[in-house]
């Protein structure tokens, strides 16, 4: 049964940006531009940029534009053909051997078990032998996590969009699925994989780009508080910190603050949430070391400028 429903591909690259927006993701021009290319020419798309940026995002409400569907590969060390290609029902082949061994005919079994009647489809596999009308999103994320083995076995993958499964061939894809890869460059990748696919960097956005983001995304905030916490946030990525807070936690703070029925910050507020904004120990201790009130001075100054 054929799952999903047809959509229009953005024809331009602002329409693919207003589509974006329409679903509360503002692209710049740069990154509208390489979805665009990506789409169009069926490439793999290799987003990298710090995490909190947006990257899987992307993915995300992509899928939503073209009414596909979105097929996530999470990467992590270790990770496998079995997790990400395909894999045997061994529970079932058992059970079926098992029950012809009982009926006395057990011949062929061996073969009959490793055919596609017995394959689990992982996330590679789904993404090529696909039944959906419109062909697939799939996101490889934080591709930087998994080994060097792993990446050199997705070279096949978006060199042809085929794989091979010894037991039953090579099965190929029907039409390409869009493909993005994330990474957040915990280590480099390898320049093989870099050459087969369009490469993108996203950084953190402008100010006035990042209280649009809040505005869009966290609804019933206050235009005050939306500015003066983007503000914050872009004034805490200037100071020497572990891990530089993405827009992921400008989001959730702006959540908290409006949860919490904040019109605007305070300095009090502030030291109380800086958990949402930061992960580590030494970065709260450094921050408040600074001097939260000139943070938030410097904050509120640059919030006015900005409207």
């Amino acid at each position: 049964m054929l799952r999903g429903m047809s959509a229009v591909q953005p024809a331009s690259i602002d329409e693919l940006s207003a589509a974006l927006g329409e679903r509360s993701y503002l692209a710049d021009r740069g990154l509208a531009t390489v979805l665009h290319v990506a789409l169009k020419l069926g490439k793999p798309l290799l987003l990298e940029g710090e995490a909190g940026v947006g990257k899987t995002e992307v993915a995300k409400t992509l899928a939503d534009v073209l009414g596909a569907r979105l097929i996530r590969l999470q990467c992590y060390e270790g990770i496998d053909v079995a997790h990400a290609l395909y894999d045997w029902s061994y529970a079932r082949q058992m059970l079926y051997i098992r029950t012809l061994e009982a009926a006395g005919d057990a011949s062929g079994a061996l073969k009959e078990v490793f055919g596609r009647d017995f394959l689990v489809r992982r996330p590679l596999l789904d993404a090529i032998e696909y039944d959906d009308v419109v062909p697939p999103v799939l996101l490889v994320d934080e591709i930087d996590r998994a080994d060097g083995e792993f990446e050199a076995f997705l070279l096949e993958l978006l060199s042809d969009f085929q794989i091979t499964i010894p037991e039953i061939g090579t099965i190929s894809a029907k039409q390409r699925p869009v493909v993005i890869l994330t990474s957040n460059r915990t280590r480099e990748l390898h320049d093989a994989l870099k050459r087969r696919c369009i490469y993108h960097w996203i950084g953190h956005p402008s100010l006035e780009r990042e209280i649009a983001i809040v505005r869009a995304r966290v609804p019933g905030v206050p235009e005050v508080l939306a500015a003066e916490a983007a503000a914050f946030v872009e004034r805490l990525r200037t100071l020497d910190l572990a891990k530089a807070p993405g827009v992921a936690e400008t989001l959730d703070w702006t959540q908290a603050l409006v949860a919490l029925g904040q019109s605007e910050l305070d300095a009090e507020v502030v030291d109380a949430t800086l958990g949402s904004v930061l992960k580590y120990h030494e970065d709260l201790q450094r921050v408040r070391d600074h001097g939260l009130q000139q943070l938030l001075a410097e904050a509120r100054e640059a919030a006015a400028r900005a409207g």
